[in-house]
């Protein structure tokens, strides 16, 4: 069953440097990082001590407020340091991988198990990890019970990886994962794919499939939530990236965690952009330096696409939800009147002095750059122009920022993540960081409510 979703608010933002459609093999990480901080939230209570050797699926560390739900080794290796800061937090775990992979064996696992029993698997195994839920935006709370699962299997993003190539050949393991899931609710699992995409996600059982166009956000799994069944207060959906499946897939097929992933190393400032094949939590040193990004080059690196993803060092690791690994120009210049002239190389939702809308199909160089600094609010009225979902964004923002808990229930909190605020940030005036405004804003309703 196919539905159309038709999305006509939004921004696409075209960059130089998307990434050709090959894959290659990366270089063998020789060291691997898990941290924590990449599953919001969750308060870890380590298991692997340093100088433990670990198989690829055995435990690091388990949740402290449900010690059924495990986090493992992407590798087999030896957990070499485990680095912690204030109060002995721990904020990575590194481990030095084997030269062969050794694997733990979970066993295939039995489809038509029931819900009990399929969800103590993916918690006993570490798929939970990939398993997110709304309100709140963090690894799904294994005690609800959602009234509907949502996947985004379009990528609408600037440079994101096409997930039509990057799942091809997957459909084993895409159906396993999506059986299983369906297990867990009633209101079913909605997919998204392109409308004119030819997509392994398209014809899966016990699925919806939407169909999806228009301009980003409308790849984001946030649009699919609010266009399909938007969530109230009390009401929990799930959310799970499209590359994950295949990993919640193959360890359900197979019994073994293979944390292999697709990553798209895309930019301006990579000579050679395309894929590569590797681990989560790998050197992103191993992907980026043999393709023509320079080692001493003033470039920003970044774990994700450019509006929501992480920064990283050159010498940092692929955090554990991404697939695309950004490089561009870092905007540390200062452009002497910048504000006083016509703009024709920067992108804009606006006709005020900037001419992007003459040439809709240009690709752009952007850098970092701010163009700007913080300032308060503006009332413009960009942001509804790039904001589909059926929320005031102003609103929401400023009654994140006094702490309203009652007005940001009113307006919507239950339903959105950092991620659907990337846009309006982009074109923001006052040089707000929306996305952290309102992850400040679930932590807090999370602490009070949650």
């Amino acid at each position: 069953m196919s539905k159309d979703i038709k999305i006509k608010k939004g921004l696409d933002i075209k960059l130089i440097g998307e990434a050709e459609q090959t894959i290659e093999n990366a270089i063998i990480s020789n060291f691997y990082s898990i941290k924590p901080e990449d599953f919001h939230s969750i308060i870890p209570k380590l298991v692997a001590k340093e100088g433990t050797h670990v198989k690829a699926g055995e435990t690091l560390f388990y949740n402290k407020d449900n010690e059924a739900m495990k986090f493992v080794s992407p590798v087999s290796g030896e957990i070499t340091e485990v680095q912690r800061g204030p109060r002995r937090r721990i904020d990575a775990i590194k481990i030095t991988a084997d030269k062969e992979q050794t694997y733990a064996d979970f066993g295939k696992f039995d489809l038509n198990a029931d819900a009990e029993k399929t969800k103590a698997h993916l918690l006993a195994t570490g798929c939970w990890a990939f398993i997110k839920q709304r309100p709140y935006d963090v690894i799904a709370k294994a005690d609800r019970t959602p009234k509907a699962i949502f996947v985004s299997g379009y990528a609408s993003a600037p440079l994101a990886a096409d997930l039509d190539f990057t799942l091809a050949g997957k459909e084993a393991e895409l159906q396993a994962a999506i059986t299983a899931l369906s297990k867990f609710t009633d209101g079913g699992v909605h997919i998204s794919v392109g409308a004119n995409s030819n997509s392994p996600l398209a014809n899966l059982q016990n699925a919806i499939t939407h169909k999806v166009s228009g301009p980003h956000p409308s790849g984001n799994v946030g649009t699919l939530i609010n266009k399909v069944n938007p969530v109230n207060k009390g009401e929990t959906v799930w959310t799970v990236n499209a590359q994950d499946l295949v990993i919640i897939g193959e360890l359900l097929l197979t019994g073994k965690f293979n944390a292999e992933r697709i990553i798209a190393l895309a930019g301006s400032s990579v000579k050679k952009p395309r894929y590569f094949r590797t681990k989560l939590g790998s050197e992103i040193a191993t992907m980026v330096y043999d393709n023509g990004v320079e080692r001493d080059g003033n470039d920003r690196f970044i774990s994700g696409n450019v509006l929501s993803g992480k920064r990283v060092q050159p010498d940092g690791y692929l955090d554990y939800y991404s697939n695309v690994i950004s490089v561009i120009p870092e905007g540390n210049d200062y452009e002497l009147f910048g504000w006083n002239k016509p703009v024709f190389d920067k992108v804009s939702n606006t006709r005020a002095l900037t001419f992007s809308w003459l040439t809709p199909n240009k690709k752009y160089d952007l850098n970092t750059n701010m163009n700007g600094e913080h300032r308060n609010f503006v009332l413009t009225g960009n942001y509804e122009q790039v904001f589909p979902l059926d929320i005031y964004p102003m609103q929401i923002l400023k009654s994140c920022l006094y702490k309203d808990l009652d007005e940001m229930e009113a307006l919507g909190m239950y339903e959105v993540a950092p991620e659907d605020f990337a846009l309006t940030e982009f074109v923001c005036v006052s040089k707000q960081p929306h996305q952290q405004i309102i992850r400040a804003g679930l932590d807090l309703m999370l602490e009070e409510i949650g």
